[in-house]
């Protein structure tokens, strides 16, 4: 597609992010310049990885696409990680090159053993000289390797089979794209981080299609409904948290919004309350779609608004490619409304992901080939609705953001006032779930809000803001087994009595 829209319309707009403008052509011949740069004068070859650690910018469209068109892995690094968790994912990927740009340059330069190269200077230097030859259509594709959940305290990179060459992997694209109403059909907006796997890949789904993607450098709620009003947007994504803010403008400016050409927002990553969905759609109208899925499977459900009055708190029933079921614990298959894990059966692929550099863990999301886990609990009713009922893993998902307990927990107890600690989520309204730390105290240590107050500040230095708790409780003792389990559902279900679910 993107060759035809270069021919076609050269000049037309691709790719917007406020500051830079890219159109078809122009986006077309850089991302060719990406691939030829990395294989012919960064060394870096097919199986090869590379990440990217910036703001949300062009750039990123160029990248993946050319990674893709390279036959190389690429990991966008969430900015937000402290130093040391960055640090971590550069050399857990095994990247040969970190793009970056300015803002980031100083933390990219001392986490990465690998050469770093700037967007807007070294980047645009090094795609000047490089050829503008397309790659060979039946080479390899490479692919995105996000950096998603885990128990084990340390994330792990997502790789997603790839279609054998790279011309079935530029077509798989589009055809992922309109599998899930991404059909190009006009501008779409990126609200969310681009580090994020569905911000940035489902504005790289629907630019596949011949839709130009507007990118907010930063979610602003205001900003949102005047740029989806004046850039006359017709796809987009949002996570719920989004929509708590949105409802939270003024009324007056609430009502002045209008988008007669908005005609799908895709939201998920976390889960929504079924009041303030109702009030997103009671004032935007049924352009939501509601999806149930991880990076690991991508979209393995999809719900319209008009389905989900009808089902409320659904995330809906099987694409085509899916089936959904629920089994219990030794992996037998459940009937219709019994609750247990949710498994999905991939129609094609037997083995449609692996973790990168853990065949242990890839192994452990199988029940047999074909059929995986995302770690959820939930039912698949008989008309085939499926019903989220808690997270098998104990991950937090707040604002969108997967925060793994483990990780926090490993760093609050390196306090010496804690004795012992249980990290968990407890319910938001704004943010879906916030981080709340339970703490033993080791002797000579005694309660205060100053205390508390400490621990959080100890944790802020060492942790990524958004993985910090919020608030401390302390507890005379924390339930664990003499085997040493933790029992954290004890201290995590007084927060969540009285609702539906447990997420």
């Amino acid at each position: 597609m993107i060759d035809a829209l270069a021919a076609a319309d050269p000049h037309g707009l691709a790719v917007d992010d406020g500051s830079r403008r890219r159109g078809w052509a122009e986006l077309r011949d850089r991302s060719i310049r990406v691939a030829r740069f990395l294989r012919e004068e960064a060394g870096v070859g097919p199986e090869d990885h590379v990440a990217v650690l910036m703001q949300n910018r062009v750039e990123y469209v160029e990248l993946i696409l050319g990674a893709i068109m390279a036959g190389v892995w690429i990991t966008p690094i969430n900015w937000h990680l402290s130093r040391a968790e960055i640090e971590y994912v550069v050399a857990d990927s095994g990247a040969k090159l970190l793009f970056s740009d300015p803002d980031h340059a100083e933390v990219a330069r001392a986490v990465s053993a690998a050469p770093v190269l700037l967007a807007g200077g070294d980047l645009d230097v090094a795609l000047a000289a490089a050829s503008d030859e397309p790659l060979e259509p039946d080479g390899p594709a490479g692919g995105n390797m996000i950096y998603t959940s885990g128990t084990t305290g340390r994330p792990k990179g997502v790789k997603r089979a790839r279609p054998a060459t790279l011309a079935a992997g530029m077509a798989n694209l589009e055809t992922l794209g309109r599998n899930i109403g991404l059909d190009g059909s006009g501008p779409h907006l990126v609200t969310g981080p681009m580090y994020h796997a569905a911000p940035l890949m489902f504005a790289i789904y629907d630019n596949a299609n011949g839709a130009p993607i507007v990118i907010l450098p930063r979610f602003d709620a205001a900003e949102a409904l005047d740029v989806i009003a004046e850039r006359e947007i017709v796809h987009t994504h949002l996570v719920p948290t989004m929509f708590v803010r949105l409802l939270r403008l003024p009324d007056a400016r609430r009502a002045a919004f209008r988008a007669p050409k908005l005609d799908l927002v895709l939201h998920g990553a976390a889960p929504v309350s079924v009041a303030v969905k109702r009030r997103m759609i009671e004032w935007w109208g049924e352009c939501f779609v509601e999806y149930w899925g991880a990076t690991e499977g991508g979209v393995n459900t999809l719900i319209d608004s008009a389905d989900w009055l009808a089902h409320p708190g659904s995330v809906g029933r099987a694409l085509p490619a899916f089936e959904i079921f629920a089994a219990d614990a030794s992996g037998r298959r459940l009937d219709a409304g019994e609750t247990g894990d949710l498994y999905c059966r991939h129609r094609t692929s037997a083995r449609p992901f692996e973790y990168h550099g853990d065949p242990e863990k890839t192994a452990a999301a199988y029940l047999e080939p074909h059929v995986f886990t995302i770690g959820d609990i939930g039912r698949v009713e008989a008309d085939g609705y499926v019903y989220l009922a808690d997270r098998k893993s104990s991950t937090i998902i707040s604002g969108g953001v997967n925060i793994y307990p483990v990780e926090v927990e490993q760093v609050v107890h390196e306090h010496p006032a804690v004795a012992d600690v249980a990290v968990f989520g407890i319910p938001d309204d704004e943010w879906g779930e916030s981080v709340k730390a339970a703490v033993e105290l080791a002797p000579g240590f005694s309660e205060s809000p100053e205390l508390a107050a400490e621990i959080i500040a100890f944790a802020r230095e060492r942790l990524a803001g958004y993985k910090v708790p919020r608030s401390i409780d302390f507890e005379a003792e924390l339930p664990r087994h003499p085997t040493g389990k933790l029992y954290t559902r004890r201290l995590r279900d007084r927060y969540w009595q009285g609702r539906d679910t447990n997420i």
